[in-house]
């Protein structure tokens, strides 16, 4: 699974858009509409997904020279309660930068409380 969602336009067409928030951090506002519910009408998981995979790799991505791009290589996701249609925040952060492994941390929350908190190990590849 390659980290470059933010790049290729998925992520951009779900509207997710993130924004790096310091070395090392990013973060994302989204706005959760009628499409993005599953057949329950709850917050599809695959869209929770893609956005802590999108800001964890602009978090990555905060960190790396030219010729380095981060793809995901793992990706963990733990969901805590449903969410609904609405604003959620999606904040990331880098735990351990390695030569050619790092791993980071998201969590998203809706109305101040947590929806999902995800782990992702990226590997760096070098062109």
């Amino acid at each position: 699974m390659s980290d470059d969602t933010a790049s290729n336009g998925f992520a951009e067409r779900l509207g997710a858009r993130p924004e790096p928030d310091g070395e090392g951090a990013a973060r994302m506002a989204f706005e959760v509409g009628e499409e993005h519910l599953n057949p329950a009408g709850t917050l599809h998981g695959g869209v929770l997904a893609t956005l802590v995979d999108t800001a964890m790799g602009q978090a990555v991505r905060t960190t790396t020279d030219d010729g380095e791009v981060p793809a995901t290589s793992q990706l963990t996701v733990t969901y805590l309660r449903p969410g609904t249609t609405g604003p959620v925040q999606v904040t990331a952060r880098l735990r351990t930068r390695g030569e050619h492994l790092t791993v980071c941390e998201a969590d998203v929350e809706q109305d101040g409380k947590a929806l999902v908190h995800a782990v992702a190990t990226f590997a760096l590849l070098h062109s």
